[in-house]
């Protein structure tokens, strides 16, 4: 398992379609509007409530607690709209039957069982003209010492109308490692350093003092102008720069021309230098 595929343990779980369950209501989502479920006895209380256009939903009960989310922005574009409801559901479905499996193995092994957790929230990073940035926080909880959270993001093209991960508009993972690599290395570990108290040695040989390459972490393309992309986000989510308690690392950087190279070629004019 790779130190990033650790941090979003539920979405991936489960199949799109999900079994009838009295005891859990799925929550229905209204734009701008706010809808709620009236909790029979012992079940699930779910709320949906969004700012104008935007998409929130809440669910909270005994076996598990869901919440999914995603801005105005995105529920403008119904191609996108589609993905991300998608999403919410193998989500949701995923949560609900590891809730169901953890709760009959706690019944089995005579332990008590509490209730899981499953948080996705969309944000805009950034709106152009014909592009949106979009980065997800997420949070999962199966039990354990504690939960995990982590992070992942896309663009979306909306001459093309897709969807397309970030690192997709650069020649490749080591085109763009190679032009940011040293930037990202000095930045991650002065913030280490301030965190820690300490001078971090990227050559000491602990784990958490290595540099990361920023292909490995969730790229976020982010804009000063309003109409390029200007800089460049980088989240390393807990475990991947540092330990659990020090929580995610975020580092954001000036778009360089070095890093403009490694651009494709159809997409460098979207790419302008940042400060």
């Amino acid at each position: 398992m790779t130190r990033k595929a650790a941090v979003i343990p539920l979405l991936l779980l489960a199949a799109c379609s999900k079994a009838p369950d009295q005891a859990e209501p799925a929550a229905q989502a209204s734009s701008g509007a706010v809808a709620a479920v009236t909790a029979a006895p012992d079940s699930a209380a779910a709320t949906a409530a969004a700012a104008p256009g935007a998409v929130k939903i809440d669910e909270d009960g005994k076996l598990f607690h869901f919440a999914f989310a995603y801005p105005a922005a995105a529920a403008g574009i119904p191609a996108l709209k589609a993905e991300l409801d998608g999403e919410k559901d193998k989500a949701r479905s995923a949560l609900v039957d590891a809730a169901k499996q953890g709760r009959t193995d706690a019944q089995g092994g005579g332990y008590d069982f509490n209730p899981y957790d499953r948080s996705i929230e969309w944000s805009v990073v950034t709106d152009l003209p014909g592009w949106l940035s979009l980065k997800a926080e997420s949070y999962a909880f199966t039990g354990g010492a504690h939960g995990n959270s982590g992070s992942y993001a896309l663009v979306w093209d909306k001459v093309a109308g897709r969807r397309r991960e970030p690192l997709s508009l650069f020649v490749s993972k080591a085109a763009f490692d190679a032009a940011f690599g040293q930037p990202y290395c000095a930045a991650l570990n002065a913030e280490r350093s301030k965190r820690r108290e300490r001078k971090v040695d990227p050559a000491s040989g602990a784990e958490f003092d290595k540099c990361l390459a920023p292909s490995e972490v969730t790229v976020l393309l982010g804009s000063g102008d309003r109409a390029h992309f200007t800089r460049i986000g980088l989240i390393g989510d807990p475990y991947m720069a540092g330990s659990y308690a020090e929580g995610s690392y975020e580092v954001t950087l000036p778009v360089t021309p070095a890093l403009i190279r490694a651009v494709k070629p159809e997409y460098r004019s979207l790419f302008a230098p940042g400060r």
